[in-house]
């Protein structure tokens, strides 16, 4: 299916024309701003904020891109129901859009106005941008995301009605933070069966791993910070955001993968994880040195190799580790001893059922009975 997608696909795009210069967002252009995190500066009276956004036009009306997609939808289901074939419709539309490179983009944070870009060949635009703590403090306040957060906003042209909005994360030297993956451990996605995995992405409504985001919310009103790291393409971040919200998760930083099908990012979609979330975790784990950190994944893939590989080189770091058994081969299996080799057996859990996460990430030790290593049977809390 997937080399029949990437064949079709690139047989449709040439190369992408590249704009005259810096403008404003054009009518037909659209433009995503991903949620990002802020950190305090070394002097900690100032700001740190990481802005990421792209830019893009859909061209919905394209009657070649609308052949093609119907054209691999039959590849993932040749039963989809008239829903099903909507959702793969819209799904698939941010694959074929063509990316808008070179654009500079100005951006609103409160009442002062930053400048971005150029954006890339894939329509990607990053920058950061350093804030006085006035200045935080006076965002804060137009914002109306409550004091852990900022809004940040495109500037588009007069007369332009439209918004495109992000949320930022103000998050503090000191605390706990979650880092989440996202299939299998907070959104049923079924990675191991990848025809399901298709129709889980491509066709249906997300649905949440039962209880989990009970969980997350009880962590986040002691004052969590989340950050959701995925080897799903930002082409997904949309629904994936939108789900996260509507399904009672607490807000957070998203860490997904850059995809693009007329590049080498096509392979990085296809590569292990290992390499792909090693580098997208350490970052965060570099910018919050002071920070303790909670790792929540499953064992579908590869988090516990990553999460062990981390629990040993970032050991005052990383302080619990919790993986959704989905593979069914418990603690004990010779892969998940190999995978945590050299990590003490108290710091990570396998479960099955969400009501095994702890109620609280911040109870010492001495007030969490439980079982020593593997299996979550009680609740486990930071060393």
């Amino acid at each position: 299916m997937i080399r029949a997608f990437y064949g079709a696909a690139f047989a449709l795009f040439g190369a992408a024309p590249v704009p005259a210069g810096p403008d404003d967002v054009a009518s037909d252009e659209t433009v995503i701003l991903f949620s990002t995190a802020a950190r305090r500066g070394e002097d900690g009276s100032s700001w740190r904020l990481d802005a990421h956004g792209w830019i893009f036009e859909l061209e919905p009306d394209s009657a070649a891109r609308n052949t093609l997609i119907s054209a691999l939808r039959p590849i993932v289901s040749s039963d989809a129901t008239l829903d099903e074939d909507q959702c793969f419709r819209e799904r698939l539309q941010p694959f074929l859009a063509d990316n808008e490179r070179g654009k500079r983009l100005r951006l609103r944070l409160g009442e002062k106005i930053f400048t971005l870009g150029p954006s890339g060949a894939d329509g990607h635009f990053e920058g950061t941008i350093d804030l006085s703590e006035a200045e935080v403090a006076a965002a804060r306040k137009l914002s109306g995301d409550g004091p852990s957060a900022l809004r940040l906003e495109v500037v588009t042209a007069s007369g332009d009605s439209r918004r495109f909005e992000g949320r930022v994360s103000l998050v503090e030297p000191e605390g706990i933070s979650v880092i989440s993956d996202i299939d299998d451990t907070i959104k049923v996605s079924n990675v191991l069966d990848r025809q399901a995995l298709l129709r889980n992405t491509l066709l249906r409504d997300f649905e949440a791993v039962p209880g989990v985001a009970d969980a997350y919310t009880r962590w986040a009103r002691e004052g969590c910070a989340f950050h959701y790291v995925s080897a799903s393409p930002w082409q997904l971040y949309s629904p994936l955001s939108a789900f996260v919200a509507s399904a009672g998760f607490p807000a957070g930083s998203f860490h997904l993968k850059k995809f693009r099908l007329k590049d080498s990012s096509v392979l990085d979609l296809l590569a292990s994880n290992l390499a792909y979330k090693l580098g997208r975790i350490e970052p965060i784990l570099k910018d919050f040195p002071r920070r303790r950190f909670v790792l929540v994944g499953d064992t579908g893939e590869q988090d516990p190799e990553v999460y062990g590989s981390l629990a040993r080189k970032y050991p005052e770091q990383i302080q619990q580790i919790w993986l959704r058994d989905v593979t069914r081969e418990g603690a004990s299996s010779r892969r998940l001893e190999q995978a945590f080799a050299g990590v003490p057996s108290s710091l990570w859990r396998t479960f099955r059922d969400a009501k095994e996460l702890p109620e609280s990430l911040g109870r010492p030790p001495s007030t969490q009975p439980g079982k020593e290593g593997g299996d979550a049977k009680d609740s486990l809390s930071p060393r």
